[in-house]
């Protein structure tokens, strides 16, 4: 019998006596974040006292190394206003954190700090945030500081970091944190190219993730940073769950995308959004160009073995590190839109009613 849950999440993407929704339909049914704030580490956490959204860090309008935040907004669903919470631990603004929930809680995985000068470091940080009452909690360090990771939850207590930027390069890792004993342990690595800004989700014990971007050697020139077009999905060993049965699955519809928006649910995972040119952190491409978002969306069908692709009616953007599920809608919560402008919005996307 199909429970109430399931038929919401069925909802989600608009599944109705087995057919999928052909488009989302995009609405600023919530409120606006206090400023503009883009790559920001996004989460939904559903607690005792009531269900939140949380943004934490990311790139203010003015994306110079100078506009890095460390910056908490909270958004509580039953006064359904946006505050802020005290900064992220820390004292110092970062790129590129991830952020899911667990237990009742937020966790906050590291991020990158910008200098004057451009040097990039990876911030080895892990941070328990109860939204209910905006107290964060140190936890044990990532063995190895990794940020634009895909961050996924398993069993509501372990989260599994896969692959992301370390540094000076990208590392194909695959860190399982368990969020009960406050330990790490390293989990079976990506059978893939190493990247970073890639986009993906969890649907039961399947990971999906895809594209990013690779770095490429060059025989007569420094190295270069390439888009990547492959996806891949990783099986966890119900009987020990540091085991992923990682296997490839054919590209998604249309170009690569850089810092999609993604999240899974009970069949697949849903990916929006994103570019087509990879970029730094003012996006501005790696070739120099300008970075415009892509539009439309796509759905890996964890069960049929499929890709689905599905329209959206609305803005396209980018420069995401999550998609927040929310009732019977998914949320992008700032990022950029076109020419590359840095947004407060709180999009919702829904099927028709």
């Amino acid at each position: 019998m199909r429970t109430l849950f399931t038929y919401i999440l069925l909802m989600t993407l608009g599944v109705t006596h087995g057919g999928y929704a052909d488009t989302l339909f995009q609405s600023e049914s919530l409120p606006a974040l206090p400023i503009p704030v883009s790559n920001n580490a996004v989460v939904a956490v559903t607690t005792e006292e009531g269900v939140f959204l949380a943004s934490f860090a990311g790139l203010a309008e003015g994306k110079t190394h100078s506009d890095t935040l460390d910056r908490s907004f909270v958004y509580s669903v039953g006064d359904q206003e946006w505050h802020e919470a005290e900064p992220v631990p820390g004292n110092v603004g970062r790129l590129a954190a991830v952020a899911v929930s667990a237990g009742g809680r937020a966790f906050v995985f590291g991020g990158y700090t910008v200098a004057e000068d451009g040097t990039e470091v990876s911030t080895p940080f892990v941070h328990a945030f109860d939204p209910a009452t905006g107290v964060y909690e140190r936890r044990a360090d990532m063995p190895v500081p990794v940020d634009d990771a895909v961050a996924v939850t398993f069993e509501n207590r372990y989260i599994y970091l896969v692959s992301g930027w370390h540094d000076l390069g990208n590392v194909n890792l695959v860190q399982r944190y368990d969020t009960v004993t406050d330990t790490w342990a390293q989990a079976t690595p990506t059978p893939g190219p190493a990247v970073f800004g890639h986009a993906g989700g969890i649907s039961g014990n399947t990971i999906v993730y895809c594209d990013g971007v690779a770095v490429v050697a060059n025989k007569d020139r420094r190295r270069d940073f390439a888009a990547v077009d492959r996806c891949f999905q990783g099986i966890i060993d119900p009987d020990d769950n540091r085991r992923i049965d990682w296997r490839s699955v054919p590209p998604h519809p249309g170009a690569s995308r850089y810092r999609m928006a993604a999240a899974g649910h009970e069949r697949g995972v849903l990916f929006l959004g994103g570019s087509a040119n990879p970029y730094n952190y003012d996006g501005i491409g790696y070739n120099g160009k300008e970075s415009e978002p892509a539009a439309g969306a796509f759905e890996f069908d964890v069960v049929a073995n499929r890709w689905r692709e599905i329209g959206i009616d609305g803005t396209p953007t980018m420069d995401h590190r999550g998609l927040v599920r929310l009732g019977d809608a998914w949320l992008t919560i700032g990022g950029m839109l076109g020419e590359q402008r840095v947004t407060s919005r709180v999009y919702s996307y829904r099927p028709q009613e």
